[in-house]
């Protein structure tokens, strides 16, 4: 799952909406138990439904979380478990990252468990560049979940690919195949635009060394790619392909987080940055937030007053008036203004109270 997924759930409203999250594990034998969970949390959704509506008003749901409880793959389990469903559509998301065991039903999906964690899990795209076909994951950690949605994976069809070159006397076929591998990586680049617009996560591509230089030659993305391999990968499953590129991309979000850092002394002298959670949430949510730093594990439970504008810090965070962690709301205000966010390690922000903004204007 990633923002793209999140924002396409938070777009449907419509009561009731069925949420069902829990942890899972990826091995035996602490995953013999759970089909029974899954199985058991369907049976407790259905039973909390039918005690609102008739069985005839509530079937379609009922038949489509069926069906997706059925075809659920427990040999691909990772940490997590989310299940999307409605009268009119039913998604399973297999997450790397544990989730709290719950069941919401309500007018819209219940995202935020999924928010929070995708915040504070380092994660990026893997775009593996081939003919047969070009693939994109989302990495998290060494873990690489495939997309297989919005236009990927995506085959090379035309010329130089699927279908043969044009021959005859003065085709000079080594550069028509180029040319057309330059069309065909331009269209990869425009098919990852939307998850880069709603997800602008690191990426990393791999590929033949061609195949990564025509790449970058018609890429709106180069600023993104924090690393790239090379090699024929066509065939590496998923979790092999992790193992190989994660080191990489860790080795670069490492140094990439020291440029940052430097970035936040150069913001500092120049007072273009604000510290503490107070001053960072009324200057992000004015829209001025251009890199956000977040030390791992920094949570504020606090109070908002009425213009939205004003925070003060909360003591018990179960308080019916009380946002839960003022912090994660701060990260997503920042990224829905397109800035962006760097999580550092705990103390390496004791100067500004864990948390720090350096802004646009």
């Amino acid at each position: 799952m990633n923002r793209h997924d999140i924002h396409l759930l938070q777009q449907i409203s419509g009561y009731p909406a069925l949420t069902i999250t829990l942890p899972t594990h990826r091995t035996a034998p602490d995953n013999h138990q759970d089909p029974i969970r899954v199985k058991n949390l369907a049976t407790e959704a259905a039973t909390r439904l039918l005690k609102e509506f008739s069985k005839r008003e509530i079937q379609p749901l009922l038949l489509r979380l069926e069906q997706l409880v059925s075809d659920i793959d427990y040999r691909n389990a990772l940490d997590g478990l989310a299940l999307f469903v409605n009268k009119d559509i039913a998604r399973a998301f297999y997450l790397p990252f544990r989730l709290k065991e719950r069941i919401v039903i309500d007018e819209t999906f219940a995202t935020r468990d999924l928010v929070f964690a995708i915040n504070r899990t380092p994660r990026y795209w893997v775009l593996a560049l081939s003919e047969q076909p070009t693939r994109l994951f989302e990495g998290t950690r060494e873990t690489l979940v495939e997309i297989q949605e919005e236009g990927f994976p995506m085959r090379h069809e035309g010329p130089g690919g699927d279908a043969p070159l044009p021959g005859g006397f003065g085709v000079q076929k080594s550069a028509h195949r180029d040319e057309r591998h330059r069309q065909f990586f331009r269209q990869v680049d425009a098919v990852l635009k939307p998850f880069m617009t709603d997800d602008p996560l690191p990426l990393a591509v791999v590929g033949i060394d061609r195949y990564i230089a025509f790449f970058n030659e018609v890429s709106s993305h180069k600023s993104a790619i924090i690393t790239t391999m090379t090699g024929s990968h066509d065939k590496t499953a998923a979790h092999e392909l992790g193992k190989l590129v994660w080191p990489l991309v860790k080795a670069n979000l490492a140094g990439k987080r020291q440029e940052m850092l430097k970035e936040l002394d150069k913001a500092i002298g120049e007072r273009k940055f604000v510290s503490t959670i107070e001053q960072v949430w009324r200057l992000a949510h004015e829209g001025r937030g251009r890199l956000l730093f977040v030390e791992e594990d920094f949570h504020v439970p606090a109070r908002v007053d009425d213009t939205g504008m004003h925070l003060t810090r909360a003591e018990d965070a179960t308080a019916p008036d009380v946002m839960e962690d003022a912090v994660d709301e701060v990260i997503e205000t920042v990224l829905r203004f397109q800035g962006q966010v760097v999580f550092m390690e705990k103390g390496l922000l004791d100067a500004h109270q864990g948390i720090a903004l350096i802004l646009r204007f």
